[in-house]
């Protein structure tokens, strides 16, 4: 099943706009965003797989806001991302500088 993105964006801004949440401060989304990272990191510490599934969907609403904040399209984003990633070479690890 492929996700429409863009649709994603348009309706996390509309369910802000319609509870009144910030949809034009871009840092302070960053900054809850930062919050929201953190709170799955205490559900994975705890091994609470219920609540991380929660709070992996929380990231990734908070990423597709900013995303359409900013006037990007996070899935044409990701897949132009995870080219350039396989493209690159690695050992052990570590990314080999190239010429690419």
């Amino acid at each position: 099943m492929i996700i429409d993105t863009k649709q994603l964006q348009k309706a996390v801004i509309e369910n802000k706009k319609k509870h009144n949440f910030n949809t034009s401060d871009v840092k302070f989304e960053l900054l809850l965003l930062y919050g929201e990272v953190n709170e799955l990191f205490q559900a994975w510490l705890k091994e609470d797989q219920e609540n991380i599934n929660e709070e992996l969907a929380d990231v990734a609403i908070f990423l597709l806001g900013i995303s359409e904040m900013l006037g990007s399209d996070l899935g044409e984003d990701i897949v132009k991302k995870m080219a350039i990633n396989a493209k690159r070479k690695y050992v052990h690890g570590k990314k080999i500088i190239s010429d690419d």
